[in-house]
């Protein structure tokens, strides 16, 4: 006489709600205005993510191979870096965008057309790692009036990234 597994029933789950109550600490006006400026944020850091893989594909001249290796490790530290923003404005609460039409809206750095020089590549570079400072840094007093820790720190880590990398690539114009 062969036995049948039987399978598991799937435990019941509580029905779903429009909106999950969230006690953090921190009043939805405040996480409402911090994911706004944290979406502003991603859409930035997407837009330069994009730029630079664009710009490590294309780039051409003397300085090919030094080029073609920096922009590779900024785009891959860049693409982790946009999971962690989107992250954290999920964690607040509210739906991160990610879509181009959204960053399109949403960001402060502008797309280019064609290819450019190597060297313009590097000045385009700085002035997006540039706008991803000014608006990481504009954030934070959201984050600090808050009460925002984790924003605070992870604002913080991006503006250090970016104003490193800026200086990197300055030094590269000089």
């Amino acid at each position: 006489m062969s036995k049948e597994k039987t399978k598991p029933k799937a435990p019941k789950l509580a029905p779903a709600t429009s909106e999950a109550t969230i006690d953090i600490g921190i009043s939805k006006a405040d996480r409402a205005a911090i994911a706004h400026g944290l979406s502003r944020l991603l859409a930035d850091e997407y837009t330069l993510y994009l730029k630079t893989h664009n710009f490590h594909w294309n780039v051409t001249g003397p300085m090919f191979n030094t080029l073609h290796l920096m922009f590779m490790g900024q785009y891959t530290e860049s693409s982790l870096a946009v999971d962690l923003v989107a992250e954290r404005i999920r964690a607040l609460g509210f739906p991160a965008p990610g879509t181009y039409g959204q960053y399109a809206k949403l960001s402060s750095i502008d797309e280019d057309e064609g290819v450019p020089a190597a060297m313009d590549m590097v000045k385009k570079l700085v002035k997006g790692h540039e706008a991803c400072a000014k608006t990481a840094r504009s954030v934070f007093p959201l984050a600090e009036k808050a009460s925002d820790e984790p924003t605070a720190d992870l604002l913080t880590q991006r503006l250090q990234l970016h104003e490193k990398t800026a200086w990197m690539l300055r030094s590269l114009l000089e």
